[in-house]
């Protein structure tokens, strides 16, 4: 079974994949959040230059995931993700936003099947490395997904990667399988299954449905309880020290990176990490109001020290 990353914008970045594999092991796959392609002749810069970065991303098979509608800019930057040594492409055709939607990318591109069939004609042909989708089933209904569907079947896709919801969903309801069993029966190349695997009883019953899944991409799961991966190979839960080292860890990088804006980006971690414990009422009231480097160490040390783990961390939002 292949174990992937799922690429969450402010979240699973560079600095999280790397000391996530440090503490709990390398996964198969990880995909970097979104980033935008360049214009033509230019180069990745900012976030997205550092979310591509060879050496940041060197030891882990990274899989860097463009948002576009374009054709155009996706074979270009494609081009420059070659010349880094990648060895795949992946397109955001799931991310519900209503900035992206509105501009008619992520699962916006959802809504045109012909247009998205274009595309991926100018894409695949084109493109210098094999080329992967992140997709939800639609904008609003489920039978979207068949014409969707025939889109990508029709082309040489690397690997579909199903989230079977649809983008009014949001993240909200549960993920409906018989969807991505389509996809699998029907698909001429990899499918990848993406959401609410929280634990490995959620892993046993997706697998005991639809024996053919060979790769599952975990986000939130790991979120919450960052050793999932590894209870999902068969290995012990978290434990409180797990949770507090890899904690440390990660606000230590953050800080050496970016000083004392680490403590905003561990509160992009906080909403899902919250559900690690038993009271997560009780850890949100913790961390929520501290806003310098030591009033949050002596915060989130209060967390660890006090609080215990739920008996069966699950993300909960």
């Amino acid at each position: 079974m292949i174990l992937s990353l799922a690429p969450m914008e402010g979240v699973t970045g560079s600095v999280f994949r790397r000391v996530h594999a440090e503490c709990f092991g390398v996964l198969d796959r990880y995909y970097t959040p979104f980033v935008a392609p360049p214009h033509a002749g230019s180069t990745f810069g900012g976030r997205a230059a550092r979310e591509v970065d060879p050496e940041r991303n060197r030891g882990l098979d990274v899989i860097p995931q463009l948002l576009t509608k374009d054709a155009d800019e996706f074979v270009y930057a494609a081009g420059l993700l070659a010349d880094m040594g990648y060895r795949e492409v992946n397109l955001n055709l799931g991310c519900p936003s209503g900035t992206v939607f509105n501009k008619g990318k992520g699962s916006g591109f959802l809504r045109d099947p012909e247009a998205l069939d274009a595309f991926l004609g100018e894409a695949c042909a084109r493109s210098p490395l094999p080329v992967s989708v992140k997709t939800r089933l639609g904008v609003s209904d489920d039978a979207e997904f068949g014409r969707i569907l025939d889109a990508y079947c029709a082309h040489p896709l690397a690997e579909l990667i199903v989230h079977p919801r649809v983008r009014e969903d949001f993240y909200k309801g549960a993920p409906r399988w018989e969807p991505y069993g389509d996809a699998l029966a029907r698909a001429p190349f990899p499918v990848a299954y993406n959401g609410d695997i929280f634990a490995p009883e959620d892993m046993a019953a997706l697998t005991e449905a639809f024996p053919a899944t060979r790769h599952v991409m975990v986000g939130r799961g790991v979120l919450t309880n960052p050793a999932l991966p590894r209870q999902l190979r068969g290995g012990g839960p978290m434990t409180p020290e797990d949770l507090h080292a890899f904690h440390d860890r990660l606000f230590d990088a953050y800080e050496a990176e970016i000083g004392g804006n680490a403590v905003y980006r561990l509160k992009e971690w906080w909403p899902y990490a919250r559900y690690a414990f038993a009271d997560p009422v009780a850890v949100h009231r913790a961390v929520r109001k501290a806003r310098r480097v030591e009033d949050y160490r002596a915060a989130a040390e209060q967390v660890f020290c006090s609080e215990l783990l739920a008996g069966r961390p699950c993300f909960q939002g």
